[in-house]
């Protein structure tokens, strides 16, 4: 059957070969449902790009590959595809590879294939490990510039960090803490995704720190690991909710906090502060009930902003920009939650 898009526009898109697609779109045997929904996707993309794509300039294929929670996820997509239309020196065409859970291999397949495919710029949420920083020089020294997102990678040839002051967060929860529970004891429940992640690992350190100059008397009991995902979650902090008898607060740098606050409440523990990140879905419900306090946000509107800079910046097509573009941390509470 034709298609209003040629099969090579959808393979490029979708990162799929073109014997793939036809099949997909031929609804012929022997495709896998994500692959069938990769090719969906890619179509969806294109025809949402249509408008831009009768503007001027340079046409650019652009990857975003994040490792993250779907909630975040989601967010991350919703802001590419809201600052498209400010891009007015090329044509930005952007694909995802987005998935709750990569482990290394999976990571570093993904940007070797990138790398034989091409592109002009790679936005990256991924662990701090030895492969995948190995790929990313891959991509650096075949012209791929890469810019890390929220988690930086140590060591490796990445053009520019984008995001939060993960350090400044850590601070401001044990700020926050101190403020609300001055000289009280107890224990207070930290729990990251995981601990390769650079960014989630430095509010924690940072946090630590901060707590323990601010408030002596109390311990932490840390649940890291859940990958923000419900199930992982669960058996993370499940694993210490017999140390959590006096819990004063909870700082989740990773996320899952649906979970978390519905374990809490199970086992009658009702923490007088609990400190969260990122002004998710799920987040918006937690602050409205009251179950959570306080969020730190960063706009990931502004992150975009600043990852389309720095590759239009390396290929001569914008102004020069830092190499860490930092955006500023905002407190969300019940009472200023934006619409």
């Amino acid at each position: 059957m034709t298609h209003r898009f040629p099969l090579k526009e959808i393979a490029r898109q979708s990162g799929l070969g073109t014997a793939t697609v036809d099949r997909v779109i031929n609804h012929r045997a022997h495709v896998s449902p994500q692959t069938r929904a990769r090719v969906l996707a890619a179509i969806d993309e294109l025809s949402r790009q249509e408008a831009q794509l009768s503007a001027r300039g340079r046409r650019m294929f652009f990857d975003f590959v994040i490792e993250a929670p779907t909630r975040f996820s989601r967010e991350v997509r919703a802001a590419v595809e809201a600052i498209l239309p400010e891009v007015t020196s090329a044509v930005c065409r952007p694909r995802f590879l987005m998935q709750e859970v990569m482990n290394p291999d999976e990571v570093s397949t993904a940007l070797r294939r990138i790398v034989k495919r091409g592109s002009q710029g790679v936005c990256l949420k991924a662990r701090d490990l030895p492969a995948i920083r190995e790929s990313v020089d891959l991509l650096v020294n075949a012209g791929i510039p890469v810019v890390t997102l929220v988690t930086d990678l140590t060591g490796s040839a990445r053009l520019a960090y984008v995001g939060l002051d993960n350090q400044t967060a850590g601070r401001t929860a044990a700020y926050l803490m101190g403020q609300m529970l001055g000289t009280r004891a107890g224990s207070v429940l930290t729990t990251t995704s995981n601990t390769r992640f650079l960014g989630e690992e430095e509010r924690q350190t940072a946090f630590t720190q901060s707590l323990a100059s601010l408030c002596p008397n109390l311990r932490i009991v840390d649940a890291s690991g859940g990958s923000g995902i419900a199930y992982e979650t669960a058996r993370a902090v499940g694993d210490v909710i017999d140390k959590l008898g006096d819990i004063c607060a909870v700082y989740s740098m990773g996320g899952g906090n649906q979970t978390i606050t519905q374990l809490l409440d199970r086992n009658n523990l009702r923490p007088h502060i609990f400190i969260a990140h990122d002004l998710d879905q799920d987040n918006r419900a937690l602050l409205q009930s009251g179950q959570i306090n306080f969020v730190l946000h960063h706009d990931l509107y502004q992150d975009m902003h600043n990852v389309f800079r720095a590759f239009l910046h390396h290929h001569k097509l914008g102004p020069a920009c830092a190499e860490r573009m930092l955006t500023n941390i905002q407190l969300v509470t019940p009472a200023n939650l934006p619409s």
